[in-house]
């Protein structure tokens, strides 16, 4: 075609160098590839989504469900820069993109730690459950930790890190599965490892350092000294007895302590609290003479006593026969408790063996020092069982004074085998007082002696040949024992029972035999008496026999006067005849 005149149509497109201006202006149109991690910006938060510029000539939308924390807040805001991704197997709103914030975390996440894998770098995780075999880390991604790697040392109790964060090493991962494998011994012992070195090149003898206490021994207490482990000895915690470490450290806490040897070679490391301060036991009689009041702290209470702080380092021994003037104390914590403040007097000191002896009772006079002038033989006095014994009961009549009453005081009538038969534990009661000793701290008590003796009076009033009534009540082979007076037993011997008249039916005794029934009374005749023995001797027989020879007597007067009375008669007879 020829050419022609006319000028050039423009049929709408642009210049060949405004090309690249459109490439570099509408080149973003193009579509991400799928799984993509796209970096984006927060536009807008909505109640239902979160509004994302990822670069797109569409604005991309997040569901607000992957923002939403546990307690119903939203994690993000306008401005936030986020990661995400293409999500195409939800439906694509109208002039949006639908785009997931919960893959492309995952997806970050399993980079991050691959990448830690790689480096062998420590990640931190959240412990969230146990489970079978051990425990499930949350790295980002649900980890499994086995019971074995939870711990340097073999742990029994893996429910204890539950809810913690601890640092771990990874193990093992595979994105495709979605499996990881954690441990946190790896993680220990590497940091172990590296604070160790650091301490190793810092410490040294004479050294002041601050540890932590890590666990406690029947000798002493481990102490973390960042990395490595240094042992005070019991016998180094304080100036004062310690019996076991736990009474002056706990797993746990901080203390300051002093590094008395250091073998750099075995690593070994011994450590010192006392050493840090003056040993106060030095001059301590000369600052505690016997008799000086001071006052402390009860720092424990034992079966046998309380021992109370008077100074730092220095603890003193109350013995239990110390607290107080009475016996009836059964043990010391009724007097004092842990933690109370006492004031004490100091009985004895003693440096060499770091022993302090206390009193309390010694703040009050000791009761015996007076009794000689407050009571007085044949005084009476009321008590309470305090104790029983084989031999006797003891009465307390005071605090501090307590008086026995042997078992051969307890009753003139009756035989007592042990005070348990007459009186009880707590009992109050009232005694006399017969003998003070003062001096030995004795008090020998009766309460006999509080009624009239029975014996005594039966034997003032009575004499051999006096006839008594009585009541049998009880039997022996060589005869029975008859109540003469309440409280007084005669003893009347088979011999001096007569034979009794026996039912027909009853089966006949032996010769010389006879059994009066208990609980009859009968007259019986005194035939011996021994006031010093309390024995008296009684007999049926010279009853019966005195009625006998009552009953002759009276027979034989009685004839003599019907015989004087005939020959009367005769003579009055013959009179009259005479006549």
């Amino acid at each position: 075609m020829a050419p022609t005149n006319e000028p050039d149509v423009d049929v709408g497109f642009p210049p060949d160098e405004d090309y690249a201006h459109l490439i570099e202006d509408y080149g973003h149109l193009a579509p991400p590839a799928e799984g993509e991690l796209l970096q984006g910006h927060v536009v807008k938060v909505t109640p239902q989504e979160v509004i994302v510029d990822f670069g797109y000539k569409l604005e991309g939308l997040v569901p607000i469900e992957q923002f939403r924390n546990p307690d119903g807040t939203v994690s993000v805001k306008a401005g936030d820069a986020i990661d995400v991704m293409i999500d195409r197997r939800g439906q694509q709103p109208e002039g949006y993109v639908l785009l997931s914030y919960s893959k492309a975390s995952r997806v970050r996440i399993w980079e991050t730690l691959e990448q830690a894998m790689r480096d062998g770098l420590l990640v931190s995780g959240r412990v969230m459950e146990r489970t079978k075999g051990g425990l499930i880390v949350d790295v980002g991604v649900p980890a499994f930790m086995p019971g074995s790697q939870a711990d340097v040392r073999p742990v029994h109790d893996l429910d204890q890190f539950v809810g913690q964060d601890i640092p771990v090493k990874l193990l093992k991962l595979n994105r495709r599965r979605g499996n990881a494998v954690v441990s946190r011994k790896l993680a220990m012992e590497e940091e172990v490892v590296a604070r160790k070195h650091d301490a190793l090149e810092h410490l040294a003898e004479g050294a002041i350092v601050t540890g932590v206490v890590k666990n406690l021994t029947d000798y002493g207490a481990f102490v973390d000294l960042g990395g490595i482990d240094g042992l005070l000895h019991v016998s180094d915690m304080s100036h004062g007895r310690v019996m076991h470490a736990s009474e002056v450290v706990h797993p746990g806490d901080e203390i300051t302590v002093k590094i008395l040897k250091f073998d750099r070679e075995k690593e070994r490391i011994s450590l010192g609290i006392r050493q840090l301060t003056p040993d106060p036991w030095e001059n301590l009689a000369e600052r505690y003479p016997p008799q000086t009041r001071v006052i402390g702290q009860v720092m424990s209470v034992t079966d046998y006593g309380a021992f109370v702080q008077i100074e730092p380092g220095v603890e003193g021994l109350i013995h239990v026969s110390e607290m107080t003037w009475s016996r009836r104390m059964k043990h010391p914590n009724k007097v004092v408790k842990a933690g109370d403040q006492v004031e004490a007097v100091v009985l004895e000191v003693k440096p060499k063996e770091r022993r302090v002896s206390l009193g309390i009772k010694q703040l009050e006079a000791d009761p015996w020092t007076t009794v000689g002038e407050r009571y007085s033989v044949g005084s009476v006095v009321e008590g309470r069982v305090r104790k029983l014994t084989d031999f006797g009961a003891f009465l307390e009549i005071e605090d501090g004074v307590d008086g026995l009453v042997h078992v051969s005081d307890l009753s003139w009538t009756t035989h007592v085998k042990h005070p348990s038969d007459a009186l009880k534990k707590g009992q109050v009661m009232q005694a006399v007082i017969l003998n003070i000793d003062a001096p030995a701290r004795r008090l020998s008590l009766g309460i006999k002696q509080l009624q009239p003796d029975a014996w005594e009076n039966f034997f003032r009033s009575h004499e051999t040949g006096d006839l008594v009534r009585g009541r049998v009540c009880r039997a022996a082979a060589f005869g029975v024992f008859v109540e003469v007076a309440p409280g007084v037993e005669g003893l009347c011997h088979k011999s001096e029972i007569p034979p009794m008249p026996q039912p027909m039916s009853a089966p006949s005794a032996g010769a010389g035999e006879s059994m009066l029934p208990i609980g009859e009374e009968y007259d019986f005749k005194i035939i011996k008496m021994n006031e010093t023995e309390k024995k008296i001797g009684l007999s049926l027989r010279a009853v019966a026999e005195d009625e006998e020879r009552t009953r002759l007597e009276d027979y034989q007067r009685q004839a003599a006067a019907a015989t004087m009375t005939i020959e009367e008669a005769m003579q009055i007879r013959g009179k009259g005849e005479d006549r």
